[in-house]
């Protein structure tokens, strides 16, 4: 199933969403701009790299332009291609936005670097030697859409669902399309166990779970765990800027 829009709405622009969203594509635009082999030597320079980062392998001089442990924040920032990109962000604008709201800016953005660098954290001690660059927001988001998921499990999220040769674009509450996604997680990593490359699926799975636990500890006073979505057709006659769960320090 593919998200596609969910229907919960948000009373804040969700300037931090949109800015790392920027940044991720701006980020890919220079890569791309590089060609090859600059574009690949970029990668490995600012991609984490596991065996790198527990130094027990050492990047050439001219490729070590950071500190190793500086990648675990460059990598999220980086992608494999157009298709990489596009699934990651259309992921963060959809459920971005919410969890922004719920824990205010600053703190959605620290809520956001430290899901990614669980998620690194994770896989790093999945695959301690490997050589190959780990890139991309997916831990990141995945911490998102943890977030989300104890935030706002009744939201409707709509997807589309292939019916053969046909899709169907249907709603389905958050607790499915994201619980759905959690256990392709946890499936995918135990069939790719001893592959290597391909896709992070244990920094999904480590994203996600810091997700779930940060939330609690990261959302603002008076913003419940578990709660609905806000119905559009209040959001049309709400006239002063409040938070969907009242009055509170929502600055």
């Amino acid at each position: 199933m593919i998200p596609i829009n969910d229907d919960n709405p948000t009373e804040r622009f969700a300037l931090v969403t949109l800015s790392l969203m920027l940044l991720c594509g701006a980020a890919f635009l220079w890569q791309v701009s590089l060609g090859e082999p600059s574009g690949t030597r970029f990668i490995y320079a600012l991609g984490l790299i596991p065996s790198v980062l527990l130094g027990a392998q050492h990047l050439p001089a001219d490729m070590a332009v950071v500190d190793p442990w500086m990648t675990v924040l460059t990598s999220m920032f980086l992608h494999g291609g157009w298709l990489h990109l596009g699934g990651n962000m259309l992921y963060l604008w959809i459920f971005g936005n919410n969890v922004e709201e719920a824990l205010g800016r600053l703190r959605f953005l620290l809520f956001y670097l430290l899901c990614g660098a669980a998620a690194a954290a994770l896989q790093v001690g999945a695959d301690t030697g490997s050589v190959v660059p780990m890139i991309g927001a997916s831990g990141a988001i995945s911490g998102v859409l943890g977030a989300y998921l104890m935030l706002f499990p009744r939201a409707n999220v709509w997807v589309l669902l292939p019916l053969g040769i046909f899709t169907r674009l249907t709603p389905l509450p958050a607790i499915i399309v994201l619980g759905f996604y959690f256990v392709l997680q946890l499936i995918s990593a135990l069939l790719d166990q001893g592959q290597e490359g391909g896709v992070a699926w244990y920094a999904h799975i480590g994203g996600f779970v810091a997700g779930v636990l940060l939330v609690g500890l990261m959302k603002r006073r008076g913003v419940p765990l578990f709660g609905a979505a806000r119905p559009r057709s209040r959001m049309v006659r709400r006239s002063t800027r409040r938070s969907p769960w009242g009055r509170g320090p929502w600055g």
